[in-house]
Parts: structure tokens; sequence; C-alpha cells
């Protein structure tokens, strides 16, 4: 049952990425990066070589004129606000506005050439967040403290904790289709592979990020029931490196790091809408394919999910891993300069191609969905009027991640010290939560007073005491 308050989560986002993060990402989604700079084999199949140059060159003028368009052309003074990151705030327009030009040149031209082209959803800056839980982690020096102080758990003082994750994440843009991706590895052969996965034990906070409390939230960017419930491919903007210093130079592991949380979060909030989680394991590898690109320079990155089990001790003893394999950041053209483009690369223009190329495949004798009902896969499936209401209401309020209106109940400072720490004030009335041995932080979503009735809306407005208030329908958990 997921808390009235939410969870204190360990808050990522798409563009705070500290120093020395790579690690970290790699440890709490479980991903074992490939060391080659380059993608799989798999792409070098997808299309013969005198067929790939022909549709090279009836994309190059076009993407050409697009981009020369974007950088030279179009005004953007309605665009800008007028902030202290305005060099920033120029960088991710034309970022977006580059690949907004690049997918629709794509997709129109490939579409009669390649049908599956035909069937995709395009999400312009979507909605995506993901939620899950890392085991392994080093309790922090206060639960420390409260497991030495008590008789019941002294034995357990240094035992690792789980800690909640929440991602929020807003592509450029997203490509969807009905049909997953085919894997690249195939579970059979995925023995052949050496998991390499760093530990990080260490509190995260430890590198710069926060612990904030949110509703763990898992949307891949469209509801329940969208037909095109499978990610194709999205891009990702990198203008966040612009201010990044070129001292330390990781350029390089930020993007990896970048993927690796983009990627591993669109396929786990995907896995949650096929009935899969954080504690129940995906039954089959689902794939992606990334771009990252700040409008001129793109990094590709091709991500397979084979586990979510990542809690508890599974965290370290999950013989299974994902596998993330990413390029370096290739630039698409050199300079734009009098209306002219010097430089144009057209191997990195071939790269993209093989991505929108990829075609989806039907799992043959795979349940896509083994957790879910035959009948009743959504709430939109539910029969009963009340019910199906009632629990779409109260999904999308969580879904908004909005907080209560009443505040948590906090402990304040005074308290801390001559109430707990000291104990100088035994005469004092009990009037907090915490007082009375309740945990606020640990209230449970179904524990409260359901919705009062006035009488004049009730059935049987002349018994008091019957159908004063509204049914809940919150799942048995």
């Amino acid at each position: 049952m997921p808390r009235y308050y939410g969870w204190r989560c360990l808050h990522l986002t798409e563009e705070s990425i500290p120093y020395n993060a790579l690690h970290h990402a790699q440890y709490i989604t479980r991903t074992h990066v490939m060391n080659e700079h380059k993608l799989p084999d798999f792409y070098d199949n997808l299309i013969i070589s005198e067929q790939l140059d022909a549709i090279v060159q009836s994309l190059k003028k076009p993407i050409e004129d697009a981009i020369i368009f974007e950088h030279c052309s179009r005004l953007r003074k309605h665009e800008i606000t007028k902030t202290i990151n305005s060099e920033k705030e120029m960088h991710n327009l034309i970022a977006k506005s580059v690949a907004y030009q690049i997918n629709r040149i794509i997709l129109s031209t490939l579409a009669s050439l390649f049908p599956h082209l035909m069937e995709v959803e395009v999400d312009f800056e979507p909605r995506k967040e993901a939620f899950w839980f890392i085991g392994g982690i080093d309790p922090p020096e206060i639960l420390r403290k409260m497991r030495a102080g008590s008789k019941f758990t002294k034995d357990i003082v240094d035992n690792p904790v789980d800690l909640p994750v929440q991602y929020f994440g807003s592509p450029i843009l997203q490509l969807r289709h009905r049909i997953p991706l085919k894997e690249i590895i195939p579970l059979s052969e995925f023995a052949n592979i050496d998991c390499n996965i760093p530990k990080f034990k260490l509190d995260p906070r430890v590198l710069g990020y926060k612990l904030l409390h949110y509703h763990g939230t898992n949307i891949p960017g469209f509801w329940p029931g969208d037909p095109a419930e499978f990610g194709l491919l999205s891009y990702q903007n990198s203008a966040h490196l612009l201010h990044r210093n070129k001292a330390y130079n990781d350029e390089q592991d930020a993007l990896t790091v970048q993927a690796i949380f983009a990627s591993y979060s669109w396929l786990l909030s995907q896995a949650c809408y096929q009935g899969f989680s954080t504690f129940n394991d995906i039954t089959y590898p689902l794939v992606t394919q990334t771009v990252i690109t700040d409008g001129q320079s793109l990094s590709f990155c091709s991500y397979q999910l084979n586990t979510t089990l990542l809690h508890s001790e599974h965290a370290d003893v999950n013989p299974m891993c994902n596998v993330c394999w990413i390029t370096e950041p290739k630039k698409l053209f050199d300079a734009v300069e009098n209306e002219k483009i010097h430089g144009f690369n057209e191997d990195v223009l071939k790269t993209l191609i093989k991505f929108y190329i990829n075609k989806p495949e039907e799992r043959m004798g795979v349940n896509l969905k083994p957790y879910l009902g035959e009948s009743v896969k959504h709430i939109a499936d539910i029969p009963d009027d009340e019910r199906r209401t009632w629990l779409e209401q109260h999904f999308k309020h969580l879904m908004s991640n909005r907080p209560r209106n009443i505040p948590l109940p906090e402990v304040a400072d005074w308290q801390w010290i001559y109430k707990i720490h000291h104990k100088t004030r035994p005469m004092d009335k009990k009037r907090d939560p915490w007082e009375f041995g309740f945990k606020p932080s640990k209230r449970r979503l179904n524990f409260h007073s359901p919705a009062y009735i006035p009488r004049c809306l009730r059935e049987n407005p002349k018994k008091r005491h019957i159908g004063r208030r509204a049914k809940t329908y919150y799942p048995d958990a």
C-alpha cells in the first residue's frame, strides 16, 4: 500500500547530473555499460549499404535546409524569456527545433519504405517518470543510532536499507509502437555476458543528490490503455553540458549517466504498464533506443532491460543485469556560416537512420502481460461504474504528485533538544503524533476517514447512522 504523504525518495532529474555519478547510476539501475563506445553488431545487418547510401542522399539536402533555417532564419525573440540563463535557453530551443525537423523529415521520407513507421505515435516533450527501490544502501547514522538504542534491533545495526528512487524527465520527443523492439541479446545467451556492476552503497547525498517526498509514479509519457505502449526511440537534450566545468573532462560520463537513467526509467515505466514492477521481475527483455543531442552533436545509445528486481538483497545477488551501449558524441555538422553547412557528417545520419528502420517484432509464444487479468487489464475495463470512477479519480490524483493540503507533521528542533535527547520536560502534555508512538511518515494511503455524505444525498436519509460515509475501493495490499 502506498504512503499517505509519499516516500522520501532519491530525487533524480534529467538535467541535474553530479560529478562522479556514473558508478552510482550503474549500481541503482544494475546496468552493465559496454566500454567499446559503439553500438552492437545487430545494427550492421539491418540494411544493405547500397540502400542506406541512397536513403542518406535523399535525406541530406532536406536536413541541411532545415538546420540552416533553424540556425539562421528563424526568429526566436518571442520564445526566449529574459532570464539569466538565456544562452542555455537558446541552446535548448535550437536542440528541440533541430530534433523536431530531423524527425519530421526522416519519418515522412522513410514511412513509404518501412511500414512500421506509419504506425508510430510521436510525443513532444512527454512526461517521463519512474519509481523503484534499490537495496544494499548503507544505513544513515540516525538510523544506526535508533537501531542501537533498541534491544530488538541492536543486532541489525549495520544491515543495509532499501532506498526509494523517483526519476523525473522530459525528452524532446519520443516514438512509440504497439509492438516491442527485438531483443539484442537473447536471454539464452546472456550467460556469456560478464556483468560488471560497480558497488556504490553510500548515501547518494554525498554526490549532491537530494531526498524529497514523492508519491511513487511510473509514467512513460502516456496513460494506460494506449495501444502504442512500447518505446521505439527518444531524443534527449544535452544542453545541460554547456555550463559543465570543462576542466574535469567528464562529458562522456555525464552523457552515459543521462542515457542510463533516461533509458532505464522509460523501460521500467513501460514494464509497469505490462504488470511488472520493482518487486515483480520482468519475464522478457525490453529494448529502447536513445539519441542525446544538443542540435549539433549526437550520441547514440541502445539499452536492453533484463531485470527490474533491485530491492533488498537482489541489488547484489541478482544474476541478471541490464545492458547499455553508448557511442561518443559525434557532430552532425561542423558549423553553419553564411547560410551554408560545413562538414556534414553522413556517418552520423546513417546511424540515426538505422535507429528508425529497426523494426519491432512480435514476441511469439510470450505472454506480454502475465500478471494482469484476462478481462480487466486497466481501470477503464472495470464494469462497476462507482468503483471505476473512484479508482480513476484517486489514480490521477496520485499521478499528479501534488502534496497533501495538510503538511507532514514534524518534530521541532526544541522538541529534539528538550524532549527527546535530554528529557527535561516530563510534565508537558502529549500533543504531537510522535509522542504517542505514531510515525506520520509511514501513514498508509488508506488510513483516513472516508468522505462524509450529507443526509439529503444518502440512499435512506431517515436512518442517521447508515450510509454516513462514502465507499472506498482501495486494492487489498
